[in-house]
């Protein structure tokens, strides 16, 4: 007789983690999912790591009193302040955390130049630091925090002329130092992969984190006896400390469907 199958509790800022959990529907897709978009607070980006490590534990405890067995923290800023902690905090609990996908720009770049995008919390983390120093080695790296992308984002501005102009002062500058790969270190930044390649051109590589991390939490999902389920999908629950009719009209645009949405309220301590 199988197991019922695990909850995946999956939390970000707002909707960027919506790219993580597309991938993870790919992967998982009769696995049940709860995602909570902490738009009430969004963005992390520019917030003190220790804030952004408070509303992470509120986050991550939300989503156990919820039913989830496993956290996605489908945020790189807040797997750069919280993720450790939070792994301390929950101690029984396997966390999947965003990791700038720095190792394989670094061991496919042919012009040894890569650009990285990312929040400034992100930068400054010992996760990205950690990263940089063990596979970059002999890489040029050259980074941009993108100011008002995850923003432009949120509004639901995928193609608009101002996010383009966001990311035309990021990229061209970069391009002119002979970049062949671009590193999203945002899980917002995915939604606007077609306008980063219009920018950039078929010519350079745009490195998606997404499907890795779908992968890393099926393999941790074996690793803690959860069977492959083979049942047929389901759809996950969707969940936001902000606007729910907002996030619902947007979800077509980003996730190609339609889906409820529920309004919640996350105490932080």
């Amino acid at each position: 007789m199988s197991s019922a199958p695990t909850p995946i509790g999956v939390f970000d800022s707002g909707v960027g983690g919506l790219s993580v959990l597309r991938a993870l529907r790919l992967q998982l897709p009769a696995q049940p999912i709860i995602y909570l978009a902490d738009q009430a607070r969004v963005p992390y980006g520019p917030r003190p790591l220790e804030e952004v490590r408070r509303f992470s534990e509120a986050m991550a405890r939300f989503l156990l009193e919820q039913g989830a067995g496993i956290i996605v923290v489908a945020c790189n800023t807040a797997s750069a302040a919280a993720l450790q902690p939070l792994r301390k905090a929950f101690p029984h609990i396997p966390f999947v955390g965003m990791e700038p996908a720095v190792k394989p720009a670094a061991e496919t770049t042919q012009t040894g130049v890569v650009g990285v995008l990312a929040t400034p919390a992100t930068f400054q983390g010992a996760l990205y630091a950690s990263v940089v120093e063990r596979f970059a080695q002999g890489v040029t790296i050259l980074q941009d925090t993108c100011p008002g992308l995850v923003n432009a984002i949120e509004d639901g501005q995928l193609q608009s002329a101002h996010t383009r102009a966001i990311l035309e002062q990021a990229l061209l500058p970069m391009l002119a130092h002979g970049i062949d790969t671009v590193v999203l270190g945002c899980t917002h930044y995915p939604f606007v992969i077609p306008l980063i390649q219009q920018i950039t051109g078929p010519a350079v590589r745009v490195i998606d984190p997404a499907p890795a991390v779908a992968r890393q939490v099926e393999r941790v999902l074996l690793q803690h006896g959860q069977p492959a389920q083979t049942a047929a999908p389901v759809q996950p629950r969707i969940l936001t400390t902000g606007d729910p009719t907002t996030l619902q009209a947007m979800l077509p645009a980003l996730l190609g469907e339609s889906l409820p949405v529920e309004g919640v309220t996350v105490p932080i301590a």
